[in-house]
Formats: structure tokens, sequence, C-alpha cells
């Protein structure tokens, strides 16, 4: 039997509605603060990854799908959606919109990574992007509308994290005090952080290595190096978080594992399970870097599988959609009745369902029954000529006699029988 590839997973029926109910939530509260969906290609060209996420970051180095195509091109499955979306905006001119400028995406990413609980080599993304503020009000409103998703998920105990991690400018100076924290035992680090040392020792920070950890405890702290423009953009976002009753933490150890963020970082934990859920930050030079206009830039991202899983622990009462009605039929002649009756009752908005396999008449039942139908109505050749039937509620086991006229039954079902 052929099965799929490994770490990835079947979104079956019985576990769809559970996204679908999760991304409708995150999708209109998306709407409410003005954001426009995006898609792109599930596929793109190596060097966009390459050069927006970052040739020393691990998603580059080690975890990519590249292949080349027929025609000679590198192509890579997208790991990350941000460089995808960044593209799209440069390629479709969005510069000469009405800034700022806010969209969202909800795709499927690609990541070759060690297959484990709560990461997989195939795995989804909600994510935000807005274009065109250099303000701190953007990164807040950017953190509280995400800290809104997951309040209207009651997702309990999430933790908020933040931090700077400055600008080039500052940046470069930090960077030379952790090569000084680091020189001196740089023989001990692993083999990736050695190559990162010369290009880009912050890097080292982000390492999984449990020795490599070790060996960055008591390095120099970012915040230390801001320039007076990265403090002050800090300080205000602070402020404004403060004022708005948002709680957070200074993490001075979050830079996120992306080459492109600037300034402004931030991680929402599920403290319970030990989750990063959401993340995201400010990346003003990746437009400029991928040859648009200089554009200053935020958003995060969320993980659907580690959010669907946390979710289900919290919350029993979402519930896959049953049929308001199942129309049960005995013979040929109430067969066509049945289907006339099913297709109107459809048009008209009901969830309705009847048997297309040629079940018996206690079958149809039992299947009614076992998919949860709310209603029955039976349909036979008594039925037809005494221009009745019985409805029958499947919960409490009561019936009634109504009219068996098209009509008659639709507007008895939208008003008054079916909820």
């Amino acid at each position: 039997m052929i099965q799929k590839p490994k770490g990835t997973r079947d979104i079956i029926q019985t576990e769809s509605y559970k996204w679908q109910h999760i991304e409708n939530i995150v999708k209109n509260i998306l709407k409410n603060y003005g954001y426009k969906e995006i898609r792109t290609p599930v596929f793109e060209s190596t060097e966009l990854f390459q050069r927006g996420v970052g040739d020393t970051t691990d998603v580059v180095q080690k975890e990519m799908y590249t292949f080349e195509d027929k025609g000679g091109r590198s192509i890579t499955l997208r790991p990350e959606g941000t460089a995808s979306v960044v593209r799209a905006y440069i390629e479709n001119g969005m510069a000469s919109m009405p800034s700022p400028v806010k969209l969202w995406y909800n795709m499927a990413m690609y990541r070759y990574e060690n297959v484990q609980k709560g990461r997989l080599r195939e795995f989804h993304q909600i994510g935000a992007e807005v274009f065109g503020s250099t303000s701190y009000q953007a990164d807040v409103e950017t953190i509280v509308m995400a800290n809104d998703i997951l309040s209207k998920l009651n997702i309990p105990n999430v933790e908020l994290n933040i931090n700077s991690i400055g600008c080039p400018k500052c940046r470069t100076e930090y960077q030379n005090a952790l090569r000084e924290f680091i020189r001196p035992n740089l023989d001990k680090y692993c083999d990736t952080c050695k190559s990162r040392f010369e290009r880009n020792p912050m890097r080292i920070l982000d390492c999984k290595e449990e020795k490599c950890k070790q060996l960055n405890h008591g390095a120099p702290v970012i915040l230390d190096y801001l320039c007076e423009e990265c403090r002050e953009h800090f300080e205000s976002v602070k402020g404004l978080l403060d004022t708005l009753g948002i709680k957070y933490n200074i993490d001075p150890e979050i830079v996120r594992g992306l080459d492109y963020y600037t300034k402004t970082v931030f991680e929402f934990i599920s403290k319970n399970e030990g989750y990063t859920v959401l993340a995201g930050g400010r990346y003003d030079g990746l437009v400029k870097e991928l040859d648009g206009q200089d554009t200053p830039a935020l958003g995060f991202a969320l993980g659907m599988e580690r959010l669907i899983e946390i979710y289900e622990k919290y919350n029993t009462e979402v519930q896959n959609a049953k049929p308001q009605l199942f129309v049960a039929q005995i013979g040929e002649q109430a067969n066509i009745y049945a289907t006339k009756l099913v297709y109107k009752l459809r048009q008209n908005g009901i969830y309705v369902e009847k048997d297309i396999t040629g079940k018996s008449i206690n079958a149809q039942f039992k299947y009614a029954n076992k998919i949860g139908a709310k209603y029955v109505i039976t349909i036979g050749e008594n039925e037809l000529q005494t221009n009745t039937a019985e409805l029958k509620n499947m919960e409490t086991g009561e019936t009634m006699q109504i009219e068996l006229d098209v009509n008659e039954i639709i507007e008895n079902i939208l008003s008054d029988v079916i909820n």
C-alpha cells in the first residue's frame, strides 16, 4: 500500500471541521483589522529564500526542499510565507497602493525537519504582513491583533515575550561584542556555529545544540547595544502595550530563526505545552533586499498544527456539522419525489441528506442516526397518496404529521422545526 511521505499527515473529515472553525475565527479578526488575503505559489526561485530568509539560517542551510526543474532552474518549496509575500508585494506594484498595505495568508509550508511532536515536514501557517509603517504603533497593533486571536480561541496560559534586535547600525556593534565573547571558546562550538561566526554570530544564539546553549550563557545582550532610535522605538512599544494592559516579558534571547528581522521581535508561548504558537516581528530591510523600494514592514505567523493541538485541549464545544434533516424513502416514486424535495431544501440552505445507495428503510434510519441527523421524514406510497408524512425528532423520538407539500415543508423546516 502506498503511504503518505514521512512528516506529512492527512486531515480527514473528522478533523477538518476543527481547522475550518479556527480558520474562520482568525480570518474574521484579520478582516476586522483591515487585512486582505493573498495567495502565493507553493514553489519559488531558490534565490528568493537564500536572499530573503538568509543563507546562514537553519532553514536555508539544512531544511529546504530544493530541486532543479526541467528547465534547469533551482526551485524550492516555500519554507515560510514572508519572503513569498514580499516578492508578490514588489512584483505586483503594491507600493503604489494606499499605505499601509495589510495582507494575510493561510498556506502550507515545507521544511526537511526531524519529525517529532509539533514538527512536521509539511505544516500550515496563517500569517499577517503589513507594509509601509515605521511607527511603533504598527508593532503594537500587530501584537494586539495576535493577542486577540489567541484570546478569542480561548488558549490559556499564553505568555508574550518581546525583544528588540536593533537595526543594521547598532547590530554591527553588538555582533563585534558577541564575537569577542565567543572567540575564546569557538573551537568548542558545533561546526554550524563555527561557520556562522564571521558572517552572522547572532545565529549562534539560535543554535539548538545543548553544548552551544551552555557556551552561550553570559553572552552580551542586544538591548545594551541599541542605538538611540531603536531604543526609543522599543520603549514606545512597551509604553503603548502597558497603556493597553497587554502583559509581556522582555526576553533578550529572542533573536528569531530568520535573518530578515529588525527592531521588535515577539513570541507567544503556551506555557502549559512549552510551544511557541505565534511569533513574528519587524523586517524593515527585506523589501529593499529583494530589489523593491525601501519599505518598512512587519508581521507574524502562527502554526496551525500546534494551535489545533492546544485548542482541542481547552475547547470541546466545536462539533462537526450534522444534517438538519434526513429524507427516507420507500419505492421508486417516493425516491423521485424525495430527490426533488432534497434538491429544493438544499437550494433554501437546509443541510439535508437522503439515501443514494439503495439501503432498506431500516438501514436508512440507522444511517441517519449514525450521521447525527436531527430529523427524519419518511416518504412512501401512502405518504404520496395522502399528501402527509411523518417527521421524527431523532433526539427525543417524538413524531409529528406534516403536509407533504414542498413549499410547506420548506416553511416548517426554516421557521419552526429545525434550528
